[in-house]
């Protein structure tokens, strides 16, 4: 078995491998599109397929890794999501990439959360779990961006390559997480395993408080990164003019790597500071992109997602630590499932109805009301961390004051 150490390395390469996939056919986008005709709705129709079979996974098979151990549902999960990369090397149109983006749902859908899990369960302390376990999807999506870009735009068989070269790595994570050890003790149930797999979400009671003041703050963060994974490179090409695939990947892995320097940067912050900062540079890089895209500037475009992403890295990863915190060990993969599920219905659900809206409004108005939307969500998610440190001051005064009584 791995040393702690070892295995914690094995266990985050695991979770931001997994979501690599996720980014690795943005770029490639343009491509279809061009190759087969598809339109607006069309490639979001193929980002929405993915999210909603990710979520019928993380609904059934999220928090099995409770039951019989994170090791097992890693593994099958990257061996599946490996089958998903070839499925993108033979796809002959939208109906294959379809298929494809099926099958890489269920597999992230089963890995999210489990990796998330073992992430935590194998970090030195809880600080370190909950920095790295929030920095890792958008390190990985960053990194999905980027190599598809440059792949697509240098290499040779530009569609498949990436998919392969992801393929050879999900397998080799697969055998590798086998030797990271169980740390977290399983859940025991007098019900039969497969009871288990029927869908279910949830949360312990005593983590109820903490999930659901987090929620308008987790579907501002992820509804925006799933505008920039499936209009962003739209934007990119037809608004603000960019052809190079390569150029295309690297402005889109920007935000999505601001979103791991906001993750680590919050982290040297006073606690109290750590939301405010997160949801405040997250809704001035909205308005900024915003600005961008009317000027038709790149450098500010840039400079937006620099900034709004140093807000989503920042404001998920105080979720993910508050929800590590409020979660029993043993719920931890049922946990973080349900935090998925969440943010990836934002992710989603208002990408899915942009791509509606691209075809009778155009790219650009709908890309600024989508904006708009994003930014009402961030005053949502202020107004609701306000309440709550207010509330969370005056019962530690209450309780101050009862403890100095004689």
């Amino acid at each position: 078995m791995f040393s702690r150490p070892v295995s914690f390395v094995v266990a985050g390469a695991a979770g931001a491998a997994t979501l690599t996939a996720a980014s690795a056919p943005s770029p490639l986008y343009p491509v279809y599109q061009r190759l087969w005709g598809l339109s607006a709705f069309t490639l979001t129709t193929v980002f929405a397929v993915y999210v909603f079979a990710l979520l019928v996974s993380l609904l059934t098979v999220g928090s099995l890794s409770d039951r019989v151990g994170r090791r097992p549902v890693a593994s099958t999960a990257l061996v599946l999501l490996a089958v998903g990369m070839f499925l993108f090397t033979v796809a002959d149109g939208p109906g294959g990439l379809v298929a494809a983006r099926i099958v890489q749902g269920l597999a992230v859908g089963a890995a999210t959360g489990t990796t998330t899990a073992l992430v935590m369960d194998s970090a030195p302390g809880p600080r370190t779990g909950s920095i790295v376990s929030s920095a890792v999807p958008t390190f990985g999506i960053a990194l999905g961006a980027a190599l598809a870009g440059a792949l697509v735009e240098f290499a040779p068989h530009p569609r498949e390559l990436v998919f392969w070269v992801l393929a050879v790595v999900y397998l080799l994570l697969a055998a590798l997480v086998w030797w990271v050890p169980e740390r977290a003790r399983t859940t025991t149930s007098p019900e039969p395993l497969w009871r288990s797999l029927l869908p279910s979400a949830g949360v312990p009671a005593t983590t109820r408080p903490v999930f659901f003041g987090l929620l308008p703050s987790i579907a501002a963060t992820w509804a925006l990164g799933g505008l920039y994974l499936s209009l962003g490179s739209s934007v990119i090409g037809s608004v603000l003019g960019v052809r190079s695939h390569f150029v295309v990947g690297l402005v889109l892995a920007v935000f999505f790597t601001a979103g791991t320097c906001g993750t680590a940067l919050s982290a040297l912050l006073p606690p109290r500071a750590r939301q405010g900062f997160g949801l405040g540079t997250l809704a001035l890089g909205v308005l900024t992109t915003i600005e961008a895209m009317s000027s038709s500037s790149l450098p500010l475009y840039v400079t937006g997602s620099v900034i709004a992403g140093l807000g989503f890295g920042a404001t998920f990863r105080f979720a993910v630590d508050a929800l590590g915190k409020a979660a029993p060990p043993a719920h931890r993969g049922q946990v973080f499932a349900t935090m998925y599920i969440v943010s990836y219905l934002a992710f989603s659900v208002p990408a899915l109805a942009a791509g509606l809206a691209v075809a009778r409004f155009g790219l650009e108005p709908t890309v600024v009301a989508y904006g708009v939307f994003d930014v009402a969500l961030v005053a949502v998610a202020g107004v609701t961390a306000f309440v709550r440190t207010r509330r969370t001051t005056t019962e530690e005064a209450a309780e101050r004051q009862a403890s100095n009584r004689p």
